[in-house]
């Protein structure tokens, strides 16, 4: 077994990148494995993530991912006795940023598959280059714009319709005819209102008034004050960490006093380490890795969770967040297709569009017309209550 080797590439900011040597892998959740036989050299996997700037709370647990299942690949004797090698490049959670990663994954390091970005705004900034290229793309994103009508961009984030279809539910259920939103500003919360009105008519539900914020907003008195004064029944605020959790915290202090929703962007601890006591209460749709504990026993995705949750603590010493559930998924999925039929890009495509996972966003069905895999039954409903989410229905 060849040691792992470190590179630093420039001018983007790279994190790892790793040479993975080997005979053989498990093929966890996929297809039966077979030998890529005639090719050579070593297989090369992307990933473009936001390790800092606005989407860090994302992308650093990716990152952390990636890592960690690179190096249990390489314990695991590599892909048909291949060297894995992950280039891990930071796009600083900009659009341009994650454009020039891909330009250089592809150009440059000459890539065979890439998995990234971590937010809408940077994968859709990369979905054309891919398309142009012909290369796999596997985004841990949620914008279902990502994946609409794509040849060879997947995902693996639960579609952000899905998700405001399990809140809608909820909300008509309760008896909620009127909400207000308050939203990501960039391509996260793109086209969110518009959604909302759509899936609403058939629910008896409209939205009453929209507001905005920038991922990097830190006070949220005007909009917060405006949702207050509204006649909404309900609010959804629908954004990541940590403007989400600073969100719900003026929502708190400003005494808006009405029920409130979150997207599954807050999905993580540091939605708790932001928002404090003022997180009590809120409702978000979300996977199932944090109420893993909570699931019954023979649920599918149980035992998947419980070992991610397992190594990844033994790794970095702390529970892994949804994000990295993301990147989990991404790269099984990414490793099963190269297992199956090596590293031809039309083949690796078509491979993808039949993966069958079951992961830890859910247990997905890729097919060539849905690659996504996932619809709404891979969320729940959890409600924030001191430091922890507790599971509402599944």
């Amino acid at each position: 077994m060849k040691k792992s080797r470190l590179r630093f590439i420039a001018p983007i900011a790279v994190v790892t990148a790793l040479a993975l040597a080997g005979c053989s892998t498990s093929n966890l959740g996929g297809s039966s494995p077979a030998d890529p036989a005639g090719d050579s050299g070593p297989i090369k996997i992307g990933a473009v993530l936001d390790v800092t700037g606005v989407g860090a709370s994302l992308g650093v647990p990716e990152q952390n991912t990636l890592t960690m299942l690179a190096k249990q690949l390489n314990a695991d004797g590599g892909i048909g006795g291949r060297d894995v090698e992950l280039i891990i490049l930071d796009d600083q959670s900009t659009e341009d940023g994650a454009a020039k990663a891909t330009s250089k994954l592809i150009e440059s390091e000459k890539v065979d598959i890439i998995i990234g970005a971590s937010r809408t705004g940077p994968s859709l900034a990369m979905r054309p280059l891919a398309e142009a290229a012909k290369i796999p793309l596997i985004s841990v994103a949620a914008n279902v714009a990502i994946v609409a009508d794509s040849q060879w961009v997947f995902k693996t984030t639960q579609n952000d319709v899905s998700v405001l279809e399990t809140i809608l539910n909820d909300a008509q259920k309760k008896g909620y005819t009127k909400l207000a939103l308050v939203r990501d500003a960039t391509g996260f919360g793109e086209g969110i209102a518009d959604y909302i009105t759509q899936l609403g008519a058939d629910r008896g539900i409209t939205l009453v008034t929209t507001e905005s914020f920038e991922p990097s907003a830190t006070d949220f008195t005007p909009q917060m004050t405006n949702v207050r004064g509204s006649d909404a029944d309900a609010v959804i605020i629908w954004g990541i960490n940590p403007s989400a959790g600073l969100a719900q915290k003026a929502y708190v202090q400003l005494g808006v006093n009405k029920p409130v929703y979150h997207s599954h962007g807050i999905a993580n601890k540091a939605f708790f380490d932001t928002a404090g006591d003022a997180a009590n209460g809120a409702i978000a749709a979300m996977g199932r890795l944090l109420v893993t504990d909570q699931l019954p026993a023979d649920n599918p995705q149980r035992q998947v969770i419980e070992k991610f949750q397992a190594d990844y603590s033994a790794a970095y010493g702390e529970q892994p967040s949804t994000f990295g559930g993301h990147a989990f998924d991404a790269w099984h999925i990414a490793v099963n297709a190269i297992d199956a039929v090596g590293t031809d890009p039309a083949a690796l495509r078509d491979e993808l569009e039949k993966a069958e996972f079951t992961g830890i966003s859910g247990v997905f069905k890729m097919t060539a017309k849905n690659h996504s895999g996932l619809d709404a039954s891979a969320l729940i409903l959890a409600e924030a209550q001191d430091g922890r989410w507790n599971l509402l229905k599944d």
